[in-house]
């Protein structure tokens, strides 16, 4: 049964700036927003644009509204390793070109989901190819990771698609008409009105802490019309954490309360929570929840682990064996421009996305 919000029991536990990275609570390691505002492309795909004045390499400058971050000429984050966690990629816009030391490829975008178990160890690269050489290439995403608990560390490294038409999408209509929109990347929905909501979600990949019963992991972006009204439903499990993100829009109220955007929102998961877009523009919103592993957290970089003795062995499996090697003519792969989306699995399955109805 979940507590009431009364007027004298604010939901809200903490309220934090948004910077990069955003804040994060256990069970999840990190979070970062990319929204960049990339001119149309060139000839090697990366954006028709000078690039003087840009740490190359190391690009984060958001110079003109957008970054090449690791990459050039193409933007993105060339082959790097991960071990011990999970990353979960959901991209609003823009296509992300993916390659790993397994074999593995993918293009993937516009509402697709990538959930990638690192486990025992694999490098990627994550790229984003511009293809639009007559218009402007925005691209859009949220990369969150989510820890292993020891016991799923070491496990074999594997990704999932969630197609963007598979996502389980639900929206509420308030007493004035304005509407509340939520996509489910994890977790179940089950609206505090009792009414139908999403109980079905996607399954997670199966050594997930979001795959155990208990871990009540969710994973939503939603979208309230200016001024709507929509009541955050408490969390199932006793234990969860929950962090609400409010990274589009003028301010946001809370159980009452106005949080100026943007901002990270530490609420008490056990509550119904209202909340009401203020300001004249829809209000966008991340909500990440979980129940904490609460395992001690050891972390160098791009490894995740309980220990130091568990790192320093990381760093030195990394430089024997390179988690599979790179089977890559370069460090920074790109898939061509076609733009269909598309996995190809380290067994050599492929998979594509369902295609789009016709219209009427």
């Amino acid at each position: 049964m979940s507590a009431p919000v009364s007027a004298t029991t604010s939901p809200i536990l903490q309220v934090h700036p948004l910077g990069f990275p955003w804040p994060t609570i256990d069970p999840f390691l990190f979070c970062a927003y990319h929204d960049d505002a990339y001119p149309r492309a060139n000839a090697q795909m990366g954006p028709d644009a000078p690039v003087q004045g840009r740490q190359i390499g190391a690009d984060f400058s958001r110079k003109d509204g957008w970054s090449l971050y690791h990459g050039h000429p193409v933007p993105g984050f060339p082959g790097h390793p991960h071990r011990g966690f999970e990353t979960v990629t959901v991209v609003r816009r823009g296509l992300i070109d993916h390659a790993d030391s397994l074999g593995a490829a993918a293009r993937y975008g516009d509402g697709d989901v990538q959930w990638l178990t690192a486990g025992a160890g694999i490098q990627h690269a994550e790229m984003f190819p511009l293809l639009n050489q007559e218009a402007d290439n925005p691209l859009e995403l949220f990369q969150i990771w989510l820890n292993l608990p020891a016991r799923r560390k070491m496990v074999t490294p594997n990704f999932t698609m969630f197609w963007a038409d598979q996502v389980p999408q639900w929206h509420s209509i308030d007493a004035q008409g304005r509407r509340t929109d939520v996509r489910v990347v994890a977790g179940r929905l089950a609206p505090a009105d009792g009414g139908t909501g999403v109980d079905q979600p996607l399954a997670p990949p199966p050594d997930s802490w979001a795959a155990q019963a208990d871990a009540d992991v969710a994973i939503w972006t939603l979208r309230l019309d200016a001024g709507a009204e929509w009541t955050l439903p408490a969390a199932a499990g006793a234990g969860t954490r929950r962090m609400l993100y409010l990274f589009r829009g003028e301010a946001l109220q809370v159980g009452g309360q106005r949080v100026q955007g943007p901002a990270a929102i530490e609420l008490h998961a056990g509550q119904d929570v209202a909340l009401t877009a203020l300001g004249g523009a829809p209000v966008e919103l991340l909500l990440l929840q979980g129940r904490p592993i609460g395992e001690p957290v050891a972390q160098y970089g791009p490894f995740v682990m309980n220990t130091q003795a568990e790192i320093m062995q990381a760093m030195q499996d990394y430089r024997r064996t390179q988690f599979g090697g790179w089977p890559w003519a370069e460090d920074a792969p790109v898939h061509g421009r076609d733009p269909q989306r598309f996995a190809r699995h380290p067994d050599g399955r492929e998979e594509r996305p369902a295609p789009a109805p016709a219209a009427a």
